[in-house]
């Protein structure tokens, strides 16, 4: 019943934007202690999915939506504005199809997914790049442009970066007029923190961090996948992902983390 409702649904939509809700509120994901950071955004796509489309009525008449929005309402947590100065809200942004537009419309979901209206910090993955080519300033730009036009419009605090070595860290704090306040290194490739890269963030007081995510969180190939597997039949070849966000929110005063999410979207290729 359900499943041929969110097909017909899905069918006639040209986005889609996908959110979980709090992960830690959510009992069939807590009973699962998910391997990698990859599988568990897998593992929160599908039940997302499943759970939304099997509550959709067959009902063939329907509202057809250009923008369908995929959720489940009992894991949808918005924040106290009473308990707001009492918590951080941090986001990483994983930009899937290279176009740095989709960063406003990240944040502003994000913003009203949570009822907020800015976020502490925003980091951005390096978008992707083709195979053979070196990341550069010149490429990171534009993306970094509008995390600055949202910093100068009150919506995000501070803004940061991932995986970036000294020498693009260093030509980016020398150009950016927002400069970063940290960087993400992945112990994965590096054990130690490089010794220059550790010297140069002291002097220009940007916060190193640590991670474990993958260079690709999210491909193409491994969302139709999951799409397909939830919703049978759906052309699932046809919906590319644009990007990834991950929030999570910390009381500030014990460091626990109070929430945690994601918030995807993707577009229907109409060829």
């Amino acid at each position: 019943m359900g499943t041929e409702g969110a097909r017909a649904l899905l069918e006639r939509a040209g986005t889609l934007t996908l959110q979980t809700g709090n992960l830690l509120n959510w009992g069939c994901l807590r009973k699962k202690c998910p391997a990698t950071p990859g599988e568990e955004v897998r593992d929160c796509i599908q039940k997302t999915l499943t759970e939304w489309s099997s509550k959709i009525g067959q009902d063939q008449n329907q509202e057809t939506l250009e923008v369908l929005e995929c959720s489940v309402a009992q894991a949808i947590e918005k924040i106290n504005p009473e308990e707001r100065d009492e918590l951080k809200v941090s986001a990483k942004l994983f930009i899937v199809g290279s176009n740095s537009s989709s960063i406003r419309d990240a944040v502003d979901l994000a913003c009203s997914a949570l009822g907020v209206a800015q976020l502490d910090s925003v980091i951005i993955a390096p978008p992707p790049i083709e195979d053979g080519t070196n990341l550069s300033l010149e490429y990171l730009q534009p993306y970094w442009k509008e995390l600055e036009n949202l910093v100068q419009n009150k919506k995000i605090v501070a803004i940061g970066t991932s995986d970036l070595d000294k020498t693009l860290l260093e030509q980016l704090y020398l150009w950016a007029q927002v400069k970063p306040s940290s960087n993400q290194v992945n112990l994965a490739s590096c054990c130690v923190m490089p010794p220059d890269l550790t010297a140069f963030a002291k002097e220009c007081d940007i916060q190193l961090l640590t991670h474990n995510d993958p260079k690709e969180l999210l491909c193409e190939a491994s969302f139709q996948e999951v799409l397909q597997e939830s919703i049978q039949n759906v052309k699932a070849n046809k919906w590319i992902p644009l990007w990834l966000l991950r929030y999570s929110v910390i009381v500030k005063s014990r460091g626990i983390i109070k929430s945690k999410g994601y918030i995807i979207q993707a577009k229907r290729n109409a060829s």
